[in-house]
């Protein structure tokens, strides 16, 4: 579709060029006003921050919230587009559930409106490029900044001072056009009326990808006297159309649920221009009535099409509210759920790209459903349920009485489950690069990327050591049956407890317990060699038992190792308060050995010469 946008585009000018050379200026207004817009979506992505989920938690925990968030996100940045897109990004990345992305597209249609009140109340009526000038000029100290922040506010202003400017070319354009050319000659009435200007209207906005630009147009061409109120409200309701045709673009890279919402978007479009084309003749009253209650000029046109937006886009979220509940049941009929393939990326998509926080939310997603795979590979390589385990209040039992063989290929299951995860995280982390994201966010995506890696290390130990620990717990067999059930207990609290930890509140986990699991790891890890030694002095293990089971303990606690390190970079945030006193008590390397060696003195019974007590002073000092 794009490839036929583009040649169609370039005749328009062209041949509008050749007509007129106010055109130009008309065209000039248009690119400036949508270069703007593209500097205010670059601003607003620079305040994208780690705290998105929480804030679109709360944002879309109602209809009404989620309403009110579309409405004021859109008001910001001036492009409901642009929103749309944003929200089927959120939606892809599961950090909104669809209703509350349904609610969102309803705001944006409300807040679009705030664009037409703009231009109508300020741009046409007011020298607006005066005000222009001072943003731009202020803009480019901010943008050359160091801090993100206040580059962010400098593209943000310099978007709002090209809108301003783009505005006022426009309003002189078309001044200019009407004193060579009067297009009200091509106007129409009745219903070929309203039914040929939509359909321009709707044309015009897929072409410009802004029903903002062509709302400009509109009400710059009813200001100047080029286009008659009736077909100005034809073409409004014909933009309201055309601006689905991003969403759907959009929607194209994106899973099953942005389709679902880029469906959504024009389902509620259509329907809202259908009513307004039914009852225009209604609609035109109420808006002459609300228009003399506001005390707006009669012959004021191209206010009265603000209100005329306003009412339109206000009725069909009054009309659609009722229906949410049987537009998501069409939604769900008409592009239902992939059936799960367990093997392909669920969130990574082209669709999540764009913004820093959808980003980073798709892919700890992502790093969780790797896990999530990985995780019953490594219960089952150790012959226990994952689904026991994660329900098991004496871990020892549950082992102990854990003796069946998980039969199935390792290395298949592997392959089908995790490495391809694991490679489309690893691509999907190496697009960053050049995106000149936030040092924190892209830490913690190169720090997801290691997590991955640190899952995937682990699988491949139990794949090492599962062919002695199936032979050597199948059934009791003394000493080295225990030692290895003492491993599948190890591992099998660790997985325990990464799971209860995915089941907390982000603001409820804490690192402390994977302090405490990394010091009964190295404990453990250290004391093995002694234990094993001890065992074959008393003629309880074979120095062939005996290997084997060091080699195995070996892989055991380097994959609990990883486990531990890929669940710190899961699931505990690092962005709040708590975390700073957590980072405080957390344990380094040196501190695990340092608390590893006063266990092993008071065992010993024999205190480190750091922690002995001073000896008593000397009489007569």
């Amino acid at each position: 579709m794009r490839r036929f946008l583009l040649p169609v585009a370039i005749l328009v000018l062209i041949f509008g060029f050749w007509l007129s050379p106010d055109v130009q200026q008309i065209a000039a207004g248009v690119a400036i006003f949508l270069f703007g817009m593209l500097m205010l979506e670059d601003g607003f992505k620079m305040f994208s921050g780690g705290s998105l989920e929480r804030v679109l938690e709360h944002a879309t925990r109602s209809t009404a919230r989620a309403l009110t968030f579309g409405i004021l996100s859109t008001t910001l940045m001036q492009s409901s587009s642009l929103v749309s897109v944003i929200t089927i990004s959120f939606l892809s990345a599961g950090l909104v559930t669809l209703v509350g992305a349904i609610g969102i597209i309803f705001g944006a249609n409300i807040g679009t409106t705030t664009g037409a009140w703009l231009v109508a109340g300020l741009g046409l009526k007011v020298n607006i490029a005066a005000y222009a000038m001072p943003m731009l000029a202020i803009s480019i100290v901010l943008v050359l900044q160091s801090s993100r922040y206040a580059r962010g506010i400098g593209y943000a202003l310099a978007g709002l001072g090209f809108l301003f400017l783009g505005i006022h070319y426009i309003k002189i354009g078309f001044d200019s056009f009407s004193e060579q050319i009067d297009l009200t000659r091509f106007a129409l009435t009745g219903f070929v009326g309203l039914a040929v200007y939509t359909l321009i209207g709707a044309v015009a906005t897929v072409i410009m990808q802004s029903s903002h630009a062509t709302l400009l147009l509109i009400l710059a061409g009813l200001a100047a006297g080029q286009i008659s109120y009736d077909n100005a409200l034809a073409l409004a309701i014909g933009a309201n159309i055309g601006t689905t045709i991003t969403a759907i673009l959009g929607s194209l890279t994106s899973n099953f649920q942005g389709k679902r919402l880029a469906l959504a978007h024009l389902v509620f479009n259509t329907a809202t221009a259908a009513v307004a084309l039914v009852f225009i003749v209604p609609l035109r009253i109420a808006v002459d009535w609300v228009s003399a209650s506001v005390g707006i000029a009669d012959t004021d046109y191209a206010l009265k099409l603000a209100v005329f937006h306003t009412i339109f886009n206000l009725l069909g979220v009054a009309l659609m509210l009722p229906l949410m509940g049987r537009l998501i049941s069409f939604l769900q009929r008409s592009i239902p759920e992939p059936v799960l393939d367990r093997s392909q990326p669920k969130y990574l998509s082209q669709a999540v790209d764009e913004f820093p926080p959808t980003i980073e939310a798709a892919l700890r997603k992502e790093v969780k459903h790797l896990y999530d795979n990985a995780a019953e590979l490594i219960a089952h390589g150790l012959n226990l349920s994952r689904n026991e385990v994660f329900a098991s209040h004496d871990m020892e039992a549950t082992v102990r009485l854990s003796r069946h063989r998980y039969d199935f290929d390792f290395d298949e299951r592997y392959e089908q489950r995790v490495k391809t995860l694991h490679n489309a995280i690893v691509q999907f982390s190496t697009r960053i690069g050049p995106k000149n994201l936030p040092a924190p966010v892209t830490d913690r995506i190169y720090g997801l990327r290691e997590a991955a890696g640190q899952i995937v290390r682990a699988l491949k130990a139990v794949k090492h050591l599962r062919g002695n620990m199936i032979a050597h717990t199948a059934r009791p067999n003394g000493a080295i049956t225990n030692l290895y059930n003492g491993l599948r207990v190890d591992m099998g609290r660790i997985l325990a407890e990464i799971h209860r930890l995915d089941l907390l509140e982000p603001e409820d986990r804490s690192s402390l317990w994977l302090d405490d699991e990394t010091v009964h790891v190295e404990d453990a890890a250290r004391s093995t060699a002694s234990m094993v030694d001890q065992m074959i002095r008393a003629d309880e293990l074979s120095a062939s038992d005996a290997t084997s089971f060091l080699n195995d303990s070996g892989y055991s606690y380097a994959a609990m190792r990883d486990l531990i390190s890929a669940a710190r970079a899961l699931y505990i945030q690092q962005d709040e308060a708590v975390a700073e006193i957590e980072k405080l008590l957390a344990l380094d390397d040196e501190d695990v050995g340092a608390v590893l060696d006063i266990q092993s003195a008071h065992k010993s019974g024999i205190m480190p010469s750091a922690m002995q007590p001073a000896p008593p002073p000397r009489s007569g000092a």
